[in-house]
């Protein structure tokens, strides 16, 4: 009888057990995300074909009292995952949230407001083309770079061309996709210029655009009671734009764009080594 009642209980263990390995197993087959994956995973992912690796670069800034100072972290990551479930062959490397946001002493830019953190640029640049040397190390063919901010995009162009140059006898390729940032940008606005925003709403730092397309991926980034238009210059708020009239729907416009452009240009940069 003993015997009997410790192999139902070992049974009964077994069974309740069963959902959260079925859930773990889910949860890897469900993510692109390469901090979920252990090295074996992994492995198995890039024999499948996962050779291109997202590198979603952010940046910890200030964005004005109504936006987190983690706004460029968390929308590159989610549009990056997008991103990579869209092309159906790409993972997402973790987010680079140190990046150049000017001097310290003395402070320019962000680095005038509380928080915001800064990297010289060729610290930056070195980062990444570690980075890079790592992910081809381990079998990925397709290195991209894409930036939520725009102070770095040269940096990301150089850092590609010393990466491929060091490449050029090997399959492997770096990129910097700029589409990202610039589908941010100029489409961006012009969708929203459609839906009847005004440029000086849409502005060019924790405006509406800006606060529109955080409010559209993570509405925590926002604080509602917060929001107010930016003096010239946005010197005294950190604000350039207006972002009162800002809606996850205007946002969602932004998202749909950077998406697109970003899976367009990754496909053109790799299409002839695929």
């Amino acid at each position: 009888m003993a015997r009997c009642t410790r192999y139902l209980t070992h049974l009964l263990l077994a069974l309740l057990l069963l959902p959260l390995a079925l859930d773990a197993t889910q949860a890897h087959a469900a993510s692109v995300f390469l901090d979920d994956l252990t090295w074996t995973e992994l492995r198995d992912d890039i024999l499948a074909g996962k050779t291109t690796i997202i590198v979603p670069i952010g940046g910890t800034e200030q964005s004005g009292p109504h936006l987190a100072l983690g706004k460029h972290n968390v929308r590159v990551k989610a549009l990056a995952q997008k991103i990579a479930i869209t092309l159906g062959n790409a993972l997402v490397a973790p987010v680079i949230a140190y990046v150049p946001e000017g001097n310290v002493q003395p402070p320019t830019s962000h680095m005038r407001f509380p928080g915001t953190i800064t990297v010289p640029d060729t610290t930056f640049e070195r980062l990444l083309e570690s980075a890079g040397r790592s992910f081809k190390l381990h079998g990925f063919r397709d290195i991209v770079l894409i930036g939520d901010h725009g102070s770095y995009q040269k940096s990301l162009t150089a850092v590609a061309q010393r990466l491929n140059r060091e490449w050029a006898a090997t399959p492997a390729r770096a990129h910097a996709i700029l589409e990202y940032y610039q589908a941010s940008t100029t489409p961006y606005s012009q969708a929203l210029r459609g839906r009847g925003v005004r440029d000086d709403e849409i502005g060019a730092h924790a405006g509406l655009a800006d606060t529109s397309l955080a409010w559209a991926i993570d509405p925590a980034l926002v604080r509602r009671d917060k929001l107010a238009a930016g003096a010239a210059g946005g010197a005294a708020e950190g604000v350039t734009g207006d972002p009162r009239r800002s809606s996850a729907e205007l946002g969602q416009l932004g998202v749909d764009a950077i998406v697109a452009a970003t899976v367009e240009a990754i496909k053109r940069a790799t299409v002839r080594r695929q």
